[in-house]
């Protein structure tokens, strides 16, 4: 093995033990955005069990747009589905709801996130049997991609608190405390990302091969 390999294989451990170190010394932040994310949206799931017309509002709004004409096509190649879960879930809410407008006003991540995690419990409130039965694989799957995000927002929320309070950690200027928050968001991003790919691998296989046999099991 020579030396560029040696240092490769032994610096994704480190930056492992960095990520989880970073996790645990923010515990009680990340425990309350657990709590956050898991809460605003069950708020979402209820509001769309309460007022139906707010889920077909959104399934019409996936019909309009497209999306779920391309989850149609897509779900019977689990491989290229999985690709564009991971695709939309990277680009429109990892980066485009969390990561990057919390790069610009501190904490925005956080709000924006707040917003999405809410349609999303719309979206996915069932309004018939078969999609309660679909909820049954599906309610892993966003645990799984919560978590991913939630890291993320432990991220934003790091960024936020360094870019503002530069001296709670020692940084003798605000811009000093922006680019360790930045650090800290990376870091946060290698297990993030370890989780979206799971979650999208699961999404795609558990749509292709788990609904119609439990629908048929179930119902």
């Amino acid at each position: 093995m020579t030396s560029a390999a040696r240092t490769n294989h032994h610096s994704r451990p480190r930056r492992w033990r960095r990520s989880f170190r970073l996790i645990r010394d923010n515990a009680r932040a990340y425990a309350w955005l657990n709590v956050g994310a898991y809460g605003v949206t069950a708020v979402g799931f209820v509001l769309g069990i309460v007022f139906p017309d707010l889920n077909a509002a959104r399934a019409d709004a996936l019909e309009s747009d497209g999306t779920a004409g391309l989850v149609q096509e897509l779900v019977l190649t689990p491989p290229l589905f999985a690709l564009v879960i991971l695709a939309v879930n990277i680009g429109k809410v990892g980066l485009g709801f969390i990561f990057l407008p919390s790069l610009i006003v501190p904490f925005a991540g956080l709000g924006l996130f707040a917003y999405f995690a809410v349609e999303t419990g719309i979206t996915l409130a069932p309004t018939s049997p078969v999609a309660w039965v679909q909820l049954i694989p599906h309610s892993l799957t966003l645990i799984i991609e919560l978590q991913a995000y939630i890291l993320l927002l432990l991220g934003a929320w790091l960024l936020g608190r360094h870019w503002l309070f530069p001296r709670t950690i020692g940084a003798p200027t605000r811009r000093r405390g922006y680019l360790r928050g930045l650090q800290c968001m990376g870091m946060l991003a290698v297990p993030a990302l370890s989780l979206l790919v799971i979650g999208a691998i699961w999404e795609a296989i558990s749509l292709r091969y788990f609904i119609h046999p439990l629908a048929e099991w179930l119902l």
